[in-house]
């Protein structure tokens, strides 16, 4: 069953069970009145019968149908009126016996002016309501009976008619939530379609329902986005798998071709095999250097990193001490006291490729870090960026056109753009006054802290 039929299913059930109810409040209320009504007119009839107006149970002209007996619907009421001892004496009216019982005796006996009694009475085929009302102590009492049929007839047409204003309302209201639910659910099914389309791989061709600032036009609204995201992110896999397998190709091509020399590695010259190693060993960490960062870049594992309380200097300083020991580079640091909530082995890796990327391009020269109100940059004094190259720098596996000699997987750059992403900021590249080039990123204000450091220069 559809979303549809369950929503006109359920909007039925809800008006059939209003209706319901209201119908049988209704019936009871109407019922509760005629019986109160039935009661005042016996008490009020029967205190004119015992002053001895009997001409009310004189017969009186009501239309009557092919089964009616005449007396019966001439005349409602029976009286009769009770001695002290007990005896019974008919006042007028239908000609029906009223019995008289222990609790009737006593009000006819020794009962105060006013006392009595209702109760019902069924003789033959028909249904009565009778009172007695004792007249004083030892004055004896009147009973006065009337035929209840005409209210059960009352009563009888008023729950037909409920009943059937009931269905009308079951079928007007089942009606009126099936369009309702048809409304609702059309861009549902719409978002449906779309969804079933997406499950069998279209993206590029899926045009969303949106609008609408109600639930489903949010929901409609979301998905679009989401598409949008899978998409870019398919993109960019497919992106990925492209360079990836182009930058690939050289280190692996050149892998093949030392190791064809190796095949005749016994005719080389000890200096020409030393080459040959070393070629070797270059080409196998590169390509080892290369196949980490495309794994870090594919699965983003700096973002399983949990948040902790960073110091940017310290960063810094650490990751500058890991440069200088591997390149033997002098490398000044000047930090304020920036602190945030980040991923310190990410950030250190942010920074650290950096460093590499100025030792890399910057071979003679000072090499700075700098640390200022979130902002960390890389100063060198090396040819610096062109100005084609400052647009794509941080781009996956982009190299300049100088750049093409040198080592390196042109991943660097751009993980230091999805840490800086990550943790709210950005990146930038720009020429340094002066010559070399100014090259960092910056963090969100959402992540920064308050300084809790004093401003520190080292070197």
């Amino acid at each position: 069953m559809n979303l549809r039929s369950k929503l006109a299913i359920a909007f039925a059930g809800v008006g059939a069970a209003a209706a319901i109810l209201v119908g049988v409040f209704s019936y009871q209320a109407a019922s509760q009145r005629i019986d109160a009504e039935l009661d005042r007119s016996l008490l009020t009839t029967s205190a004119e019968v015992a002053a001895g107006a009997t001409q009310v149970l004189a017969p009186s002209p009501v239309t009557r149908g092919p089964d009616d007996d005449d007396h019966d619907e001439a005349q409602p009421m029976v009286a009769q009126s009770i001695t002290p001892d007990g005896t019974a004496r008919s006042l007028g009216g239908r000609p029906v016996h009223l019995p008289v019982d222990d609790a009737d005796r006593a009000l006819a006996a020794t009962g105060s002016l006013g006392d009595h009694r209702y109760w019902n009475l069924t003789a033959g085929r028909d249904d009565y309501r009778v009172i007695t009302v004792a007249l004083g102590p030892g004055r004896g009492a009147v009973q006065l009976g009337i035929d209840v049929d005409e209210s059960r007839h009352v009563l009888s047409a008023l729950a037909a008619r409920i009943t059937g204003v009931s269905a009308l309302v079951l079928v007007v209201a089942a009606l009126a939530g099936w369009l309702l639910a048809r409304q609702i659910t059309r861009r549902l099914v719409r978002l449906t379609d779309v969804t079933e389309q997406v499950s069998d791989g279209r993206l590029d061709d899926v045009t969303v329902p949106t609008g609408g600032g109600d639930e489903v036009g949010r929901l409609a609204t979301s998905f679009d986005r989401m598409l949008g995201r899978l998409a870019d992110a398919r993109d960019d896999q497919e992106r990925l798998v492209q360079d990836a397998a182009h930058e690939l190709r050289t280190p692996l091509t050149s892998l093949r071709t030392n190791a064809s020399v190796l095949r005749r590695f016994a005719e080389l010259s000890p200096q020409a095999r030393e080459r040959l190693l070393d070629d070797v060993d270059g080409e196998a960490r590169e390509l080892t250097h290369l196949i980490d960062e495309l794994v870090e870049l594919a699965t983003h594992r700096y973002e399983a990193e949990e948040p902790t309380t960073v110091a940017l200097r310290e960063i810094v300083e650490r990751a500058a001490d890991r440069v200088r020991r591997r390149s033997g580079r002098a490398i000044t640091v000047a930090a304020d006291a920036t602190t945030l909530s980040g991923q310190a082995k990410a950030l250190e890796r942010a920074v650290a490729n950096l460093l590499e990327n100025a030792v890399k391009f910057a071979p003679d020269g000072p090499i700075e870090a700098e640390v200022r109100d979130g902002r960390v940059q890389v100063l060198d004094r090396g040819p610096g960026i062109g100005e084609a190259d400052t647009a794509r720098v941080f781009d996956r596996f982009h190299r300049a056109d100088g750049a093409r000699g040198l080592p390196g997987s042109g991943l660097g750059l751009a993980i230091v753009r999805e840490i800086a992403l990550a943790h709210g900021g950005a990146v930038f590249a720009e020429p340094r006054p002066g010559g070399g080039s100014a090259v960092g990123f910056t963090v969100g204000a959402d992540v920064l802290l308050p300084s809790s450091h004093p401003d520190h220069v080292g070197g």
